[in-house]
């Protein structure tokens, strides 16, 4: 008799249609398998209470503290030595005291002071960004507001000089695939090349900033010291990269997703428009609901058990956020429908917990804010007029396309 072929792991995100809906399989894992140990050798939580402990335990993040076995084996196989991200030196990939010392030399910019201070200058770009909008009356909503306002609210903020935007964003695209699993030895490459681009892109950019300071985060950057500390020269590229990266890939997703979610459930746009004290509620719904950001890992340097199950030391652990904001035990059994008046929807995971928790979780709160307000008061009847386009990630995962028009 032939062999049976074998099974197909309970958590697959390569599986057909996983990128467009992931959900219908995180609620399975979640059922079956809260603590599941996946073929390749890491470990994934579903469930909110683990996934919230996970955040906040103070595990490390640095890869090189994974032990041998499973893992590192296929990563040697699929990467060989372009593994990227291999001396990442941004603050998402360092463990204390290093951490703590980047973190706090970047933290001063997104202070709720300095972030209330952006808000008419976030303003001021959404109403004309919904201008152009109306004027052409069809428009893909990524490309005409969810991604050009985070990028040119980071890039203000940075100060960094005029450069191709199209290309960056290029790039960034790409290296962002770093951060989820990837077998297609042409899509590494790629990776490997845009990161090593976007890399001189950014040495550009500080050498300019050099000769031209001002009143900008870039400047403070180059300038800032942490008990006689100052960031060397690949530390400081790697800031000003995580910083335009994460300052705009996440909200690109959340506008984009968080509009889609409000249009496939009609009366909520105008519900908006008629109450706008629900908008920051709303916002940390849309979050909880769709998260920007599906996962976060870890890596354990000792033994931890969760639910009767111990995981060893050097173990990579995913912390599913998706699945931890729909966590029925945590939330009700309405988890899987979107609720602008959740009394909790600000217990989400979405911007993870504990030390790296997301610095700048209160400037996407803000544009989010600013930008779904506003989207309501003009367009209360705007609907989807095509299909929506995902953009096959499985971590910073979004729309790419989103055809709308109407609204009046």
């Amino acid at each position: 008799m032939p062999e049976s072929p074998p099974s197909a792991p309970l958590f697959d995100p390569f599986a057909p249609g996983f990128t467009d809906d992931p959900y219908p399989q995180y609620a399975a894992v979640r059922e079956a398998a809260p603590v599941y140990e996946h073929p390749f050798g890491f470990w994934l939580l579903t469930r909110y209470e683990d996934v919230a402990w996970l955040l906040r335990a103070g595990l490390s993040v640095e890869d090189d503290n994974v032990a041998d076995g499973p893992l590192r084996q296929v990563r040697a196989e699929t990467y060989g030595d372009r593994s990227p991200r291999s001396n990442a030196k941004s603050m998402l990939d360092r463990d204390p005291p290093d951490h703590t010392r980047l973190r706090r030399l970047v933290s001063k910019a997104f202070t709720p002071r300095a972030v209330r201070a952006l808000r008419p200058r976030v303003t001021d770009l959404v109403d004309g960004m919904l201008a152009e909008m109306e004027q052409a009356g069809r428009v893909d909503l990524v490309e005409a507001l969810a991604y050009p306002l985070p990028f040119a609210v980071i890039a203000e903020m940075l100060g960094t000089p005029s450069s191709d935007h199209e290309r960056i964003r290029e790039l960034t695209g790409l290296v962002v695939r770093s951060l989820e699993p990837v077998v297609d030895p042409d899509l590494i490459a790629s990776v490997v090349a845009a990161e090593e681009e976007l890399n001189g892109i950014a040495a550009e950019m500080i050498a300019w900033k050099r000769a031209n300071p001002a009143d900008d985060l870039l400047t403070a950057l180059i300038h800032a010291e942490d008990e006689g500390a100052v960031l060397d020269d690949d530390e400081l590229v790697a800031q000003t990269l995580l910083l335009y990266i994460a300052g705009h890939e996440t909200t690109v997703n959340l506008i984009a997703g968080g509009t889609l979610a409000l249009l496939r459930h009609p009366g909520r746009l105008a519900a908006l428009a008629q109450d706008p004290g629900l908008v920051p509620n709303t916002v940390e719904e849309l979050l909880r609901y769709d998260s920007p950001v599906q996962a976060s890992r870890r890596i354990t340097l000792e033994p931890i058990t969760v639910r009767d199950v111990e995981i060893p030391a050097g173990a990579f652990v995913m912390a599913s956020l998706a699945a931890a904001n729909r966590d029925e035990r945590f939330w009700g059994p309405d988890a899987g429908e979107l609720r602008l008046d959740r009394e909790n929807a600000h217990q989400h995971v979405s911007f993870g917990a504990g030390p790296h928790h997301c610095l700048g979780a209160s400037l996407a709160r803000m544009e989010a804010c600013v930008a779904f307000e506003r989207l309501a008061a003009r367009f209360p009847a705007l609907a989807l007029d095509g299909d929506v386009v995902w953009n096959g990630r499985m971590n910073l995962r979004g729309p790419a396309h989103l055809p709308v028009s109407g609204g009046r």
